[in-house]
């Protein structure tokens, strides 16, 4: 019997400690002195970094359980819910837009770019949404499945899984140009992780966290636990075959991220909400896309004010360098930043400030 719809604590922390976790990994002081786990895979593999944003839209996922399907059970039209649910995954997708045209407007370095963080999040919850109202489980499972095997078979008769030269890559270059993250100066194609192509498997990390949700709902925990085992050994055993890589978001990669999201969402709820530990990270989850915007953000401030070099330099290069290393300081950066926004989200929780798109 599914419980009735309530805000978890567990859930919140799960996706504050993600968000955290994002600050960290994106604004180290200097990109050449990373840690290797707090920075991407080059291509095939996966780093703990690479399961942070997949972590994200599971949650998503899962968030949608308890938000947009009570209140349809409970009588609210799905017509009602879809428009607000899509007019809200615009607004998301149309912020990331805004900061990648103040970045491309501030930084003469920059070149604009259309696909993003945003721009797929605002997608893959708009997909979930009309999933979750107008669909039953089964035809989950069922897309789940579909979206899976049919972009794995889409790989394939692309041909080469390398960089630049796979259809996702070739496909990015085709429909945007060069507005994409990355561009080969030897041929002119363009890549952007978060592509048009790859974003068809996120839709299935998403539908994974809204399936996970709605067990989670039902006090379903050994069957989370079954399932987060299953779909990790699966995704280890596809790998074989289709690499896990972040850039493409093989299907492999989503069944692996999705095994550990649902390991954690398990872990969260028991010590949060069974155990009553305290909720790590809680804050950072009931602002998340404000903490995550704001802080791309002054990403963009920072570097056109000509102030990020010298903040670096004298509050912690300059004296952590000769004691303990470039990387140490370049972490210490990271750490920082992710402590000036955990003072942001945590006064705004206290007046009672929840910024929502």
């Amino acid at each position: 019997m599914t419980v009735p719809s309530k805000r978890l604590a567990s859930l919140d922390a799960l996706r504050g400690c993600t968000v955290a976790a994002m600050l960290l990994v994106n604004d180290p002081g200097d990109w050449d002195h990373v840690f290797a786990p707090l920075d991407h895979s080059p291509w095939n593999g996966c780093t703990p970094t690479d399961l942070i944003f997949p972590f994200f839209l599971f949650v998503v996922g899962v968030s949608t359980a308890f938000s947009l399907v009570p209140r349809h059970e409970q009588g609210v039209a799905a017509g009602e819910l879809a428009r607000t649910a899509l007019w809200r995954a615009l607004r998301i997708i149309g912020l990331g837009l805004l900061l990648h045209v103040l970045a491309w407007w501030w930084d003469p370095g920059e070149h604009m770019r259309f696909p993003g963080v945003l721009q797929r999040i605002g997608v893959c919850f708009a997909a979930t949404a009309l999933f979750a109202l107008y669909t039953k489980p089964r035809t989950q499972w069922s897309a789940i499945a579909v979206l899976l095997l049919g972009y794995w078979g889409l790989l394939i008769l692309g041909g080469s899984l390398d960089r630049w030269v796979n259809i996702v890559s070739r496909t990015d270059t085709a429909v945007f140009g060069h507005f994409v993250y990355l561009i080969d100066p030897a041929t002119g194609r363009g890549h952007d992780p978060e592509g048009l192509l790859s974003t068809l498997p996120s839709i299935g990390t998403a539908l994974l966290g809204l399936r996970m949700g709605s067990w989670l709902r039902a006090g379903n925990q050994k069957a989370l636990l079954v399932a987060g085992v299953i779909m990790l050994l699966a995704g280890a055993l596809w790998s074989m075959v289709l690499p896990l890589n972040k850039n493409l978001w093989t299907s492999s990669f989503v069944l692996w991220c999705a095994g550990w999201s649902t390991l954690a969402l398990v872990l969260f709820h028991v010590c949060i909400d069974q155990r009553g530990w305290p909720a790590i990270g809680r804050r950072f989850g009931v602002n998340a896309i404000a903490a995550y915007a704001g802080s791309e953000l002054l990403q963009v401030i920072l570097p056109a004010l000509g102030w990020q070099d010298p903040l670096y330099q004298h509050l912690f290069s300059n004296w952590i360098t000769p004691m303990a290393g470039p990387y140490i300081a370049s972490l210490a950066f990271a750490v920082a930043f992710v402590a000036v926004w955990w003072v942001i989200v945590w006064a705004m929780d206290r007046q009672g400030w929840y910024a929502k798109l």
